[in-house]
């Protein structure tokens, strides 16, 4: 079936410790989004969402977007690029100002976003979103347009999103070193959020935890927007190497081991059964696993236990996490694990137990042309970048302050102005 006209195109690249992925997404003239191709390859020059060498980096992105590059059969020059490191961190700045009872319009509403300018303050970070959530009047929250309303006051919740400026810079110029011009930088969490989360979810409250390979990222929605976010240095490679120490077994043995075999919940057969630490197809190189049997086989049980001895630890991280971002009690509820880490067999259920919470597998949604092979969660992230860049979010530092304010009077405040006026220009 062709394809139909595209309107627009954007790329995406997002930069992770255990892979670098990039996708090509058009939107149509009918509004669909459509997957024209994606790619990605292993991580080169990142640690913990820190770039460490800078030619490794740049190399590996412009690799992985070659690759989307030749899936999609057409060419990008500038991409929008998914940050999950450098420090983040988020705050909401709330604005209000005097509307006196009179009818909204848009140059309140302007003059309102321009005050709110003045009230972010990143403290030698440098930031990365500033948008407005929604509205309020006197008070009263959940204002999507508070145009052509009244109210006393009006007021706004803004979004702010900080990260080191130094991890920041060093991440653009490894994707301008590879030919590439940076659309925006976007904190993971967002894009994560656009891409697994519903409006009801983001409205009512849910906690998002995005297990990357050296990285998790704890992030709180409610009220339609992302309320706190905490990171913890803790990832799904960090259970790979405690896989590799316990059987003394090289990192790609134990990440196949942890991919195939792996669990992180135990069955009464465990015991019973024996895994190969080498693959079918591997020459069985340097020496046999601690505890193999004379195949070079452990037991399943042994393995289940390693993992699920650091999913122990990642939960109490994030349960202490979203304590502290006050996602408890009542106001705690569902939770959505995505990432890479996230799909681990079994992994929804031990974090059900662990955290007391419902929780589910968040992945991308049904896009046309989404690979299968993309659409689980590890691609949640990239795909979240581009259905972000498409809905063209605003930013409050891109309004221009030099607006003409408009102000209505009345009665004596009228006639000094005329006043006014006949002095200056007579």
């Amino acid at each position: 079936m062709a394809l139909p006209r595209i309107s627009r195109v954007y790329g995406a690249v997002n930069v992770g410790s255990f892979r670098i992925s990039a996708m090509i997404m058009g939107v149509s003239e009918t509004g669909e989004m459509i997957v024209l191709g994606s790619g990605h390859r292993a991580s080169q020059g990142i640690k913990r969402g820190y770039i460490t060498d800078m030619a490794a980096a740049t190399y590996a992105i412009r690799d992985a977007v070659e690759r989307a590059e030749k899936n999609a059969g057409t060419s990008v020059s500038s991409v929008w690029v998914g940050c999950a490191g450098a420090g983040l961190a988020s705050q909401i700045a709330k604005v209000e100002i005097e509307i006196g009872g009179r009818r909204i319009e848009e140059e309140d509403i302007e003059q309102l976003l321009i005050t709110a300018q003045d009230s972010i303050q990143p403290d030698a970070r440098m930031v990365l979103h500033a948008q407005p959530a929604h509205y309020t009047l006197d008070g009263a929250h959940g204002v999507a347009n508070p145009k052509g309303l009244h109210a006393e006051r009006l007021g706004v919740d803004i979004h702010v999103m900080f990260a080191e400026g130094a991890p920041v810079r060093n991440l653009i110029e490894a994707v301008q070193n590879a030919h590439l011009e940076v659309e925006s930088v976007v904190a993971a969490p967002i894009a994560a959020g656009h891409s697994c989360l519903t409006h009801e979810e983001r409205e009512l409250g849910t906690a998002l935890i995005e297990i990357g390979g050296q990285t998790t990222n704890v992030s709180v929605y409610a009220a339609g927007m992302l309320l706190g976010l905490k990171s913890i240095p803790f990832g799904s490679a960090d259970i790979t190497d405690a896989v590799a120490s316990a059987f003394g077994i090289r990192r790609f043995q134990a990440e196949r081991l942890k991919c195939v075999a792996g669990s992180a919940i135990a069955s009464p057969t465990d015991h019973r059964e024996m895994v190969p630490v080498s693959g079918p197809d591997e020459e069985v190189t340097g020496p046999v696993a601690r505890g193999a049997d004379d195949k070079n086989r452990i037991p399943r049980a042994e393995l289940v236990s390693v993992v699920t001895e650091q999913l122990s630890r990642l939960t109490d991280s994030v349960n202490k996490a979203l304590k502290e971002m006050g996602f408890s009690g009542a106001r705690g509820s569902q939770v959505v694990l995505t990432g890479g880490g996230a799909e681990l067999a079994g992994i929804a259920e031990f974090t059900q137990s662990a955290l007391g919470r419902p929780v589910r597998i968040g992945r991308p949604p049904s896009l046309r042309g989404l690979p299968e092979a993309h659409a689980n969660p590890g691609f949640a992230t990239l795909a979240g970048l581009c259905l972000y860049a498409a809905d063209d979010p605003v930013d409050i530092r891109t309004i221009d302050r030099g607006y003409q304010e408009t102000v209505k009077v009345s009665g004596t405040a009228m006639v000094n102005r005329v006043l006014r006026a006949i002095k200056e220009y007579f």
